[in-house]
C-alpha cells in the first residue's frame, strides 16, 4: 500500500470503530488537520508518523466510556491496537513505534508524557479541539450522549471520590457532567500545552469558553 491507500484504509477502521458522537470520525478529522497546521510551525516533523496517530489517536475511546470500572485507559489500549493495525499493513517498524508513543502519550489524564514532536504536536491539537466553540459543543454532546445533568449533584469531593479511578478517568460517564469537565479539565488545558502556536490559538478560545461556563454557572444559581 502507498500512504494515500493506507491512510484511506485508517479511516475505514476509525469510521467503523467510533460509535462516540463527541470523538467520531469528525472530531479525528479536525485533529488531523489541526496537527498539519501545527506542524507547519515546527521543525523536522515526520507526517509518515503524526498523520496515522492523528488518524488513529481514539481508536480505543469507545471501549474506555464502555467500561463502568475506569479501568480501561484509551490511549494505552489505543497505542496497541494502532500498532497491531498498522503492523497488518507492514507499516515500518520504526515509526510504528513512534506512533505507539503519540497514542499513548496523548492524553491529558495520564502519567505519560510526550517526548517527540510529533507526539507533542498530537496532543496539543487534540487538547485544542477541546476548547473554545467546538469543546463547548462537543462536551455537551457527550453530556447528552451519557445522559448528564447539568449541575453537579453532591459535592465535588464525594464525585471525585467515587467516580474517578487511577490518574482522574471517569468511572461512569452519566455521573460526569460538562461543568464538571470544564473545571477540573479543559479550563487547564492552555497550562498544558507544549507548542507555541497551540498555545497563541488556546488564548483565545479559551476566551470564550470560560465566558460561556461563567453565564453558565450563574445562571444555574438562579442569578
Amino acid at each position: 500500500m502507498n500512504n494515500n491507500e493506507i491512510h484511506n484504509e485508517l479511516l475505514r477502521i476509525v469510521r467503523d470503530k467510533l460509535k462516540c458522537s463527541a470523538h467520531n470520525l469528525d472530531h479525528v478529522m479536525r485533529v488531523y488537520n489541526l496537527c498539519l497546521m501545527l506542524a507547519e510551525h515546527e521543525k523536522n516533523v515526520d507526517l509518515d508518523v503524526l498523520v496515522p496517530s492523528a488518524l488513529l489517536h481514539d481508536i480505543a475511546r469507545v471501549d474506555e466510556i464502555q467500561d463502568k470500572t475506569g479501568k480501561t485507559d484509551h490511549a494505552v489500549l489505543g497505542s496497541k491496537l494502532a500498532g497491531d493495525i498498522l503492523k497488518n499493513m507492514d507499516y515500518d517498524k520504526e515509526k510504528v513505534e513512534k506512533i505507539k508513543h503519540c497514542i499513548l502519550t496523548h492524553r491529558y489524564r495520564t502519567g505519560n508524557k510526550p517526548i517527540t514532536i510529533e507526539a507533542k504536536i498530537l496532543f496539543d491539537a487534540d487538547k485544542i479541539d477541546a476548547i473554545g466553540a467546538v469543546g463547548i459543543a462537543r462536551a455537551f454532546m457527550l453530556s447528552g450522549q451519557s445522559g448528564q445533568g447539568l449541575a453537579l449533584s453532591n459535592s465535588i469531593d464525594d464525585y471525585l471520590s467515587s467516580n474517578t479511578a487511577e490518574n482522574g478517568r471517569i468511572k461512569n460517564w452519566s455521573k460526569h457532567s460538562a461543568l464538571i469537565e470544564y473545571e477540573f479539565k479543559l479550563k487547564k488545558i492552555p497550562d498544558k500545552l507544549y507548542t507555541d502556536k497551540a498555545k497563541e490559538i488556546s488564548k483565545e478560545r479559551m476566551k470564550f469558553m470560560d465566558e460561556f461556563f461563567e453565564k453558565l454557572k450563574l445562571e444555574l444559581e438562579g442569578k
